[in-house]
């Protein structure tokens, strides 16, 4: 059986065994963004959207994402994060979503990087879709991710 494989000889999915994999420093960082009308955005910049501080919020609910991803993402690690940032970018029709996600570990973090991205665009959408029935979720990708020897 190839510790790799994400299947057993009876093809049923499995858990990767990272167990020969030597812990490393691994560091994720992801983006996406949230297309919005100027109105929404400006509600947004003055903190006057009805669900509350829709900024803090999301990023809340990113890092909190990010912390419970093993349990969103059936194959997925568990991992003991021991950072996670969530950062906005206002533009003048959208907000971009940035995340950096670091821990020390066999296996790499970039879904935790991902999935604060994601998370908090939906956040980001749940707090603003009674205001704009145009917003759009766009482009979530990894922009880089490494590892380190300790």
């Amino acid at each position: 059986m190839d510790p790799l494989s994400h299947t057993d000889e009876s093809g049923r999915a499995r858990m990767v065994d990272v167990s020969p994999k030597p812990p490393m420093k691994r560091t994720a960082r992801a983006q996406g963004r949230i297309e919005l009308q100027p109105h929404t955005l400006k509600l947004i910049r003055d903190n006057l959207m009805k669900k509350g501080d829709v900024l803090t919020v999301a990023q809340i609910a990113g890092i909190q994402a990010a912390k419970d991803t093993s349990r969103l993402i059936p194959l997925c690690h568990p991992l003991n994060l021991s950072h996670i940032e969530v950062d906005f970018h206002l533009g003048e029709s959208f907000v971009e979503v940035t995340s950096c996600a670091v821990c020390t570990s066999e296996t790499g973090v970039e879904m935790e990087a991902l999935t604060a991205v994601s998370v908090a665009l939906l956040t980001l959408y749940d707090m603003c879709k009674a205001v704009d029935k145009t917003m759009q979720i766009q482009g979530i990708r990894l922009l880089e991710k490494t590892k380190e020897p300790l």
